[in-house]
C-alpha cells in the first residue's frame, strides 16, 4: 500500500518526536485520522470532548514540557473551536503547531459545506506562521517550518491540509525548480548575549541603587540561579509576575511573591519603595504596581526585542537570553554592604506569610477559600505541577500557594480566559506522567468546560505512572471574580441572574465516571481531604464548598474601589451583610501586629 500523505505526516511528527496530538476526529481530517490506525496510533492521537479543550491540553503540553505542543482539528466548525487555545498560546508565547483539515481542493470557493476561510481565519493567531498545502511536495518544508518557527518563536502556527490531499500517495519534492526541500527535523538553538557596552551600562545603574528591586517572568525560568546570585549580590527582593510564580521558590525569605492586583502586599511595597528595578523575562502589563514614573532607574532583559522597554521607561534595555545574559552581567556587579534593604524586605515577607495564615483561619460560610489553598500548601509534593483557571480561584493560587522544590505552575496568564484548568493538567500529565498534578478551578469553569474533560481523565487515566491528578473545585456557586468585579469597579451590586450557576455535586460527577471524591463542608475536613485524594490510587476530585463573600483584596485597594464597594452593598447586594463582615475580618488581618 502507498505512502499517503496522511501517513507522510505522522511521520514527520514522529521524526521530530512528537509523542502526542491533542484532538477530536472530523471528516474533513479522515485521511490523516486513518493514518494514525495504520501507524499503530503513533504518534498517540488524545481524544479530548472538544477542539477548544484539544488546544488547550496542547498549550498545558507545551508549558510543562517545554516542547512543542501539537493540536489537530476538522475544516469548519473544528477550526474555529481551536481559536481560544492557539490565542492563549499566541498571549503566553508557547509553541504550539495546529493541523487543521479544510474542504476538498475540487471544492473550494463553491461555498461548501464547512468551508471557511482558514488562511484569513488563522492569519492573526498564527501570525508567525500559517500556511495551506495543497500538493504533496509542499509537506516536508510546511510541517518543518512550522514546528521550527513555533519553537524559536514561541508562537502557534498552523499547517491546513485539504481532506482529499490527506487521502493521495505522498511524492515527495525534487531536485527542481518551484521545489522547496527541507532538512532532517532538528532543534537549533543558540544564546543570544547583548554587547559589553551595554551590559556595563546596566551594571552602573544596578550598582548605583541602594534600594533594588527585581521582577521575573516566565521568561527568567532557565535562569533561577543567576536570579538568585543577583539578588544576593545587589541585596534586592524579587518579586514574581504571575506566569513566572514557579521561577523561584517561596521559602526563599526575599521573595515577595506575586504582583498586580493578585499579588502580594510585599510585592507592592518593594516597587513602591525601590530606587532601581531590574525587569527579566517579563512583561507584565500593570504599570499602576510598578514604581512611579521618575522614582526608579530600571534596566531589563528580555529575548524579544519588539516587547521590551514597553511597560516602564527603562534606562537601559538588554536584548538576550535571560540565563547568559546575567551570567555575562554578574561580575560587574558589585557586592552592596548594607543590607538594611534586603532586612526590610524579608520583615515584610514574614509578616505577610503570617498574615495569609491568620486570613486562611478566619470563620467562613461553609469554607474559607483561601484556607483551600493554605492547607495545600505544606502537602502537595516537591515536584507537583499545578494549573490554575480563571476566577476568583486565581487570587488563592497567586497570593497563598508557597512554590517549593521543584514545583511547576501555570495559567492563562495573557488571556485569562475560563476553562484552561483541567485541560492543561491533562497535557502536563501526557507531558509528565510520573508527576503528581493538581488542577484549582472555579466552578464557573467546572461547568463550562471541566466537567466534560474528566472524561477524558478517566479514559486515559491507565497511562500515567503516578496516578495522582486532584482536581479541586472551589464550589460557591457564583461567577465570583466577576461578581466581585462589579461591586469594586462599577459599585454594582451582584445580580443573580448573571451570576448565579446551578448547584451540582461535582464530587458525584467524579464517582460516576469512576474516580475518587471528596466533598468537603466544613474547614477542619480540609486537611485530611486534601491528604486522602494526594495519596488516591486514580485521578480525584475535591469538591469544597466556599463561601462567595470572602473577598479577593488587591494588596493596595484604592479608596475608589472600596467606595464602589460600599455603593454596591447600599444598592441592594443580596448578600451584603455577610460580604460586609468577611471583608472587614479579612483586610483587618493585614494590620495585626505581628503575633509570632
Amino acid at each position: 500500500m502507498p505512502e499517503t500523505v496522511g501517513d507522510y505526516l505522522l511521520k514527520r511528527l514522529r521524526d521530530w518526536g512528537v509523542e502526542e496530538v491533542f484532538s477530536y476526529p472530523g471528516d474533513g481530517i479522515n485521511g490523516i485520522v486513518a493514518a494514525f490506525e495504520k501507524s499503530g496510533n503513533e504518534p498517540r492521537f488524545v481524544q479530548s470532548r472538544h477542539e477548544e479543550m484539544s488546544a488547550f491540553q496542547a498549550v498545558g503540553y507545551a508549558k510543562f514540557s517545554g516542547r512543542v505542543g501539537v493540536c489537530m482539528a476538522t475544516s469548519g466548525p473544528g477550526a474555529i473551536h481551536l481559536l481560544n487555545g492557539l490565542y492563549d498560546a499566541k498571549l503566553d508565547h508557547v509553541p504550539v503547531v495546529a493541523i487543521v483539515g479544510q474542504t476538498a481542493r475540487s471544492a473550494m470557493g463553491g461555498h461548501y459545506q464547512q468551508e471557511v476561510d482558514l488562511q484569513s481565519l488563522y492569519k492573526d493567531v498564527a501570525s508567525e506562521y500559517v500556511v495551506e498545502v495543497n500538493v504533496a511536495e509542499q509537506l516536508p518544508n510546511a510541517i518543518d517550518r512550522a514546528m521550527r518557527t513555533a519553537e524559536a518563536s514561541r508562537a502557534p502556527t498552523a499547517v491546513i491540509i485539504p481532506a482529499d490531499l490527506q487521502e493521495e500517495e505522498y511524492t515527495p519534492p525534487q531536485h527542481a525548480f518551484k521545489h522547496v526541500p527541507s532538512s532532517p527535523p532538528s532543534s537549533a538553538r543558540s544564546v543570544m548575549v547583548p554587547p559589553e557596552d551595554e551590559l556595563a551600562r546596566a551594571a552602573d545603574v544596578l550598582n548605583a541603587g541602594e534600594k533594588v528591586a527585581v521582577l521575573i517572568g516566565q521568561g527568567a525560568r532557565n535562569a533561577a540561579d543567576e536570579v538568585r546570585q543577583v539578588a544576593e549580590v545587589t541585596g534586592a527582593g524579587v518579586a514574581k509576575a504571575l506566569l513566572g510564580k514557579d521561577v523561584l521558590p517561596d521559602d526563599l525569605p526575599y521573595v515577595t511573591g506575586s504582583i498586580g492586583l493578585l499579588g502580594t502586599r510585599p510585592s507592592y511595597e518593594l516597587m513602591r519603595d525601590c530606587d532601581t528595578l531590574l525587569i527579566v523575562g517579563s512583561n507584565f502589563p500593570y504599570t499602576q504596581f510598578m514604581p512611579e514614573f521618575g522614582q526608579a532607574r530600571a534596566v531589563q532583559i528580555d529575548i524579544d526585542g519588539g516587547l521590551i522597554g514597553m511597560r516602564y521607561p527603562t534606562e537601559v534595555n538588554l536584548v538576550g537570553e535571560a540565563k547568559g545574559t546575567l551570567r555575562a552581567l554578574l561580575p560587574l556587579l558589585r557586592h552592596k554592604q548594607d543590607r538594611s534593604w534586603r532586612e526590610t524586605i524579608e520583615q515584610n515577607v514574614a509578616d505577610w506569610w503570617d498574615t495569609m495564615e491568620q486570613q486562611a483561619m478566619l470563620e467562613a460560610k461553609p469554607v474559607n477559600p483561601i484556607r483551600v489553598v493554605h492547607e495545600l500548601s505544606p502537602r502537595i509534593p516537591e515536584d507537583a505541577i499545578v494549573t490554575a483557571d480563571s476566577g476568583s480561584s486565581t487570587n488563592w493560587y497567586a497570593r497563598n500557594l508557597k512554590m517549593r522544590g521543584r514545583m511547576r505552575g501555570s495559567l492563562s496568564g495573557t488571556l485569562a480566559t475560563m476553562g484552561p484548568g483541567v485541560p492543561y493538567a491533562i497535557g502536563a500529565k501526557f507531558a509528565h506522567p510520573d508527576r503528581p498534578v493538581i488542577a484549582l478551578v472555579g466552578d464557573g469553569a467546572m461547568q463550562m468546560n471541566g466537567l466534560a474533560e474528566l472524561i477524558t481523565i478517566a479514559r486515559y487515566q491507565k497511562l500515567w505512572k503516578n496516578p495522582c491528578l486532584v482536581v479541586c473545585v472551589f464550589h460557591n456557586n457564583d461567577l465570583n471574580q466577576v461578581t466581585w468585579e462589579l461591586r469594586a469597579m462599577g459599585g454594582s451590586p451582584k445580580f443573580e441572574e448573571s451570576q448565579a450557576i446551578p448547584d451540582i455535586s461535582y464530587a458525584d460527577v467524579a464517582r460516576s465516571l469512576g474516580l475518587d471524591a471528596v466533598a468537603v463542608e466544613t474547614p477542619d475536613a480540609l486537611g485530611d481531604a486534601w491528604d486522602r485524594v494526594l495519596a488516591a490510587d486514580r485521578p480525584a476530585v475535591l469538591d469544597v464548598r466556599c463561601d462567595p463573600e470572602v473577598p479577593p483584596i488587591p494588596p493596595h485597594a484604592t479608596f475608589e474601589q472600596m467606595k464602589s464597594t460600599a455603593e454596591s452593598v447600599l444598592k441592594g447586594d443580596p448578600n451584603a451583610w455577610h460580604l460586609m463582615l468577611q471583608g472587614a475580618k479579612t483586610k483587618v488581618q493585614e494590620f495585626i501586629p505581628n503575633r509570632r
